[in-house]
C-alpha cells in the first residue's frame, strides 16, 4: 500500500503549488466522516467549502448519479436531453425566478452574471457602449479567473496577473452608504456575497442587504447575490439573503448544487434580465449536461423538503453557543450564521494553520484563512453528538496552546 507521506511527496513534486493542503490523504468518505489511506477516520468540518452540505456519498444524490451514468452523460447543448427541463423548472421554482442559465464551476457562474449584467445594461438600461460598471466589495471572493481577480483586494489572488479587466468599482463591505456614493448612471449591477466566506465568514450589519436591495431598485441597477458558499441550506435558509427577506435580481449558485459529485453551477433571474442572452452569445459544452442535471435535480428535491435548512438552524445554534464560550479563552471573535462559522484565534496563542494541524491530529479536519482565522462548516448531516465532540476537540486544542 502506498502511504500518505509517499502520496504527498509525489503530489508536491508533480503538481503546481497553488494550494497548501493539510498533510492528510483521504481515500473514502461517508456522511460527515472521511478515512485516510492508512484507515484513520476524521470528521470533515469543511465540507469542501460548502460543496458537501448534504454529506459525502448522500444516498439520494449518489443513486441519481448512478442511474444517470447508465443512461446518458453528455449531449452538449446542441440537443435537448430529458433531465434539462426538470432542472430548469426546479431551480427556477426554488429561486422564484423565470429562467436559469447553467454552467459548471462557481467562477463560470460569476462570469455569466457579469456578462448578463453588462448586456442588460446596454440593451435595457441604455448605458453607452463600453461604459458599464459593476460595484463590488472589498475582501470579496468570487473565483480566480482573470476578470474576477481584477476586482479582488487579496494580493495573493490579484497581484502579478495583470493587465486587469476594467469596469469595476470596489467599495467597503457592509456599508450601504459606500454603494450609494459609488452608483452612477453607468452602474449596471451590485455584486455581493450575503456572507463573505473566504474573508473569514464575515456577516454584514443587520439591514445591509435590505439597503442594497433598495438602492438597486431606486437606481435601476441589478442586485446580484453570490450564494455559491452561503446558499443551499448552509445558513439555515435556502439562501442567505432570506434572513433579511431580500430577493436579488440574479442568484449565483454552485458548490452544493452539484451535491459533492460533479461541478454544477447556474445563475437564476427573470426573463427581463436573462432574456438578453441570445444563441451563440454565451455557453459551455458541459454546462447543463445530463449527469449534472440529474444530480442537481436530486439536490433540489432534498432542499424542497426544508429538512436541511431546519437542521442547519438547530445545529448552528448549538455550534455558535459552544464557540462563543471560547471567546476570551484563546479565541478573539466568532462570526457566522447557521452551520457556518469563522473563528478568530488569538494570534498570541497560535496561527489558524497551527490550530488546524492540531485538530487534524485529533481527527477533525478544518482549514485556516487569512492567518488567524479558521472556518468551520461541517456537513449538515452531522450528528449532534459528533458536532459537540469536534467542538470539544477545538476547545482542548486551544487550551493546550495557550
Amino acid at each position: 500500500m502506498t502511504t500518505s507521506s509517499e502520496l504527498i511527496e509525489i503530489s508536491e513534486r508533480r503538481s503546481a503549488h497553488n494550494y497548501h493542503p493539510l498533510p492528510v490523504v483521504i481515500h473514502e468518505a461517508h456522511g460527515a466522516w472521511v478515512t485516510d489511506v492508512e484507515g484513520k477516520r476524521y470528521l470533515d468540518f469543511l465540507s469542501g467549502y460548502s460543496s458537501l452540505n448534504f454529506g459525502h456519498g448522500n444516498p439520494k444524490i449518489i443513486e441519481a448519479a448512478q442511474e444517470q451514468l447508465r443512461n446518458l452523460t453528455l449531449t452538449s447543448r446542441a440537443f435537448y436531453h430529458d433531465q434539462f427541463a426538470q432542472f430548469c423548472a426546479g431551480l427556477g421554482d426554488l429561486t422564484g425566478k423565470d429562467m436559469i442559465l447553467p454552467m459548471n464551476t462557481g467562477a463560470e457562474a460569476v462570469e455569466t452574471a457579469i456578462k448578463v449584467s453588462r448586456k442588460w445594461g446596454y440593451q435595457v438600461k441604455g448605458v453607452a457602449p463600453e461604459q458599464a460598471n459593476i460595484i463590488v466589495m472589498e475582501d470579496n471572493f468570487h473565483g480566480r479567473t482573470t476578470t474576477i481577480i481584477s476586482f479582488s483586494t487579496d494580493p495573493d489572488a490579484h497581484d502579478e496577473f495583470g493587465p486587469y479587466t476594467p469596469g469595476f468599482k470596489i467599495v467597503k463591505y457592509g456599508s450601504a452608504e459606500a454603494i450609494r456614493e459609488a452608483i452612477d448612471a453607468n452602474t449596471v449591477a451590485v455584486l455581493v456575497e450575503p456572507i463573505q466566506g473566504e474573508a473569514g465568514v464575515l456577516v454584514p450589519p443587520d439591514g445591509y442587504l435590505t439597503q442594497v436591495r433598495e438602492l438597486c431598485t431606486e437606481n435601476n441597477v441589478l442586485m446580484i447575490a453570490d450564494e455559491i458558499q452561503s446558499g443551499l441550506g448552509r445558513t439555515g435558509k435556502t439562501f442567505a439573503v432570506e434572513h433579511e427577506g431580500v430577493v436579488p435580481d440574479i442568484y449565483i449558485l454552485g458548490k452544493a448544487l452539484g451535491g459533492g459529485v460533479v461541478p454544477v453551477s447556474a445563475i437564476a433571474a427573470n426573463e427581463d434580465v436573462l432574456g438578453v442572452i441570445k444563441p451563440g452569445q454565451h455557453g459551455s459544452t458541459f454546462g447543463g449536461n445530463p449527469l449534472a442535471c440529474a444530480v442537481a435535480n436530486a439536490v433540489i428535491e432534498i432542499l424542497n423538503t426544508g429538512e436541511f435548512q431546519a437542521r442547519a438552524t438547530h445545529l448552528g445554534e448549538i455550534m455558535h453557543a459552544k464557540l462563543r464560550e471560547l471567546i476570551g479563552h484563546g479565541v478573539v471573535a466568532v462570526r457566522g450564521r447557521g452551520l457556518w462559522a469563522g473563528v478568530d484565534i488569538d494570534p498570541s496563542v497560535a496561527t489558524g494553520r497551527e490550530v488546524s494541524k492540531r485538530l487534524m491530529e485529533r481527527g477533525v479536519l478544518a482549514k485556516d484563512t487569512h492567518g488567524s482565522t479558521i472556518r468551520l462548516a461541517p456537513p449538515i448531516v452531522i450528528s449532534e453528538e459528533d458536532l459537540l465532540s469536534a467542538l470539544d476537540q477545538l476547545a482542548e486544542v486551544i487550551a493546550s496552546m495557550r
